[in-house]
């Protein structure tokens, strides 16, 4: 009885997981691009029953949401090895020409395309090459105007694959106009969202000194390494300050919040334990950035014992626009501090991992602002503080991380008193 029982739940999780998997948006999203893909190449090419055609847009329909889940690791794997900007849209450049090289050899081996149309933008080597530029640009724009409170990201996306979906199936068929507007808007966004990135990393290697630093992060808690690159930022690049404003709801998780996909599910040792939701995208990765976090309170009260205690409180300034964060984000936390420091030059300090790298995005985004990365290569993570590691923070925020996990009402802490609620702290009794 006992075997049957696990055989009908592990049967049960199974189409469990398969219903997420179809309900997710981001396989819906995939399906609509893969019939998207199989119209437009069938109408321009005059290909609707081709073997060829159907099987690669079945396949990239299944594919796609796994896809772009690698991608993204290709992305995040490049910006830890070296910390460049050009060096993570190659890592996520290269495997979608690979992928997009193979569909058009294979549509072209098997007959679905117009071989002159196919010659005329320079042949399928070169038609995979301006489809990658243009999906890669057209991916980005819809994710830098979501960053801007404008559209979704999953609809954004799908609006910009669409557009290069169309534009490269006429394209490559030789239509006139289309096939123009697919290689202006190929080699367009390869121009542009490669000449930035280039920039960007020119700048961060040939920065001149002096000025105000940028720190932005989630400082999950703030530890040791977080306390030595502002040294050595303040040092190798002759930093008059550091302004420091910690993240208070992530976007991406104040998204998923408002949309009911993930929650706060209990309290742990004065973390906030963030969970999916029945509403969730199976293929979204909802916490990229892990799913315990302290209150965004509490993240700036470590930071400001951490800075003073280790002396540097002149130097360093913690502050929190908790309304334009909110409404804008870190470009309007940008824009803030642009305003009471005019004119003053502007370097923005990140790690190399996913949020450092987004802020680094968001920089440059901003203006001219000198980059000052740093590469990871201790021990020390927030994650393994998170998981119980000892030795990687101040001796103050280490104190007050014990008495929250004690949930003691009032925290004492280099000669302050914090009232205690459910792990937000405030001053006073």
């Amino acid at each position: 009885m006992a075997v049957i029982g696990s055989d009908s739940e592990t049967t049960k999780l199974s189409i469990d997981r398969l219903l997420r998997y179809v309900r997710s948006p981001s396989t819906r999203m995939a399906a609509f691009a893969a019939l998207l893909s199989y119209l437009s190449y069938a109408y321009a090419h005059g290909s609707w029953a081709n073997p060829a055609l159907i099987g690669v847009s079945v396949f990239t329909g299944m594919f796609m949401p796994s896809y772009a889940k690698l991608s993204n690791k290709a992305d995040l794997w490049a910006n830890n090895q070296f910390g460049f900007i050009t060096a993570g849209r190659l890592g996520r450049f290269i495997p979608q020409y690979a992928f997009n090289l193979a569909v058009f050899g294979i549509m072209l081996w098997g007959g679905a395309l117009n071989r002159d149309g196919v010659a005329s933008v320079g042949g399928f080597a070169s038609a995979a090459l301006f489809t990658t530029l243009a999906s890669q640009g057209t991916q980005y724009l819809g994710l830098y105007l979501v960053a801007r409170g404008i559209g979704d990201a999953n609809r954004n996306v799908l609006a910009g694959l669409s557009v290069n979906i169309v534009l490269a199936s006429f394209g490559t068929a030789g239509v006139p106009v289309a096939r123009e507007a697919f290689l202006i808007l190929g080699f367009g966004f390869g121009t542009v969202l490669f000449g930035i990135g280039l920039l960007s990393d020119l700048r961060s290697v040939m920065a001149p000194k002096g000025g105000i630093g940028l720190y932005f992060g989630t400082f999950n808690p703030f530890h040791n390494t977080h306390l030595a690159l502002i040294r050595r930022a303040l040092d190798e690049r002759g930093l008059d300050k550091i302004i420091i404003h910690p993240t208070l709801v992530p976007r991406i998780y104040a998204d998923a919040l408002r949309k009911g996909e993930i929650r706060v599910g209990r309290l742990e040792n004065g973390f906030q334990i963030y969970e999916k939701t029945d509403k969730a995208d199976s293929n979204v990765d909802y916490f990229p950035t892990g799913r315990m976090f302290l209150p965004p309170e509490t993240r700036k009260v470590l930071i400001d014992l951490a800075v003073a205690e280790a002396g540097m409180q002149d130097r360093v300034e913690v502050v929190f626009f908790r309304e334009t964060y909110n409404k804008k984000g870190f470009p309007g936390v940008i824009a803030e501090i642009k305003k009471a420091y005019p004119g003053v030059r502007l370097h923005g300090l990140h790690g190399t991992d996913n949020g450092g790298m987004y802020v680094r995005q968001i920089c440059d985004e901003c203006g001219w602002i000198y980059p000052w990365r740093v590469l990871r290569r201790d021990n020390v993570s927030a994650t393994a503080i998170r998981a119980g590691a000892k030795g990687m923070t101040a001796a103050v925020v280490t104190d007050v991380l014990a008495q929250l996990t004690a949930n003691v009402p009032v925290v004492t802490a280099g000669g302050r008193r914090f009232r205690n609620d459910n792990g937000v702290l405030t001053e006073g009794d």
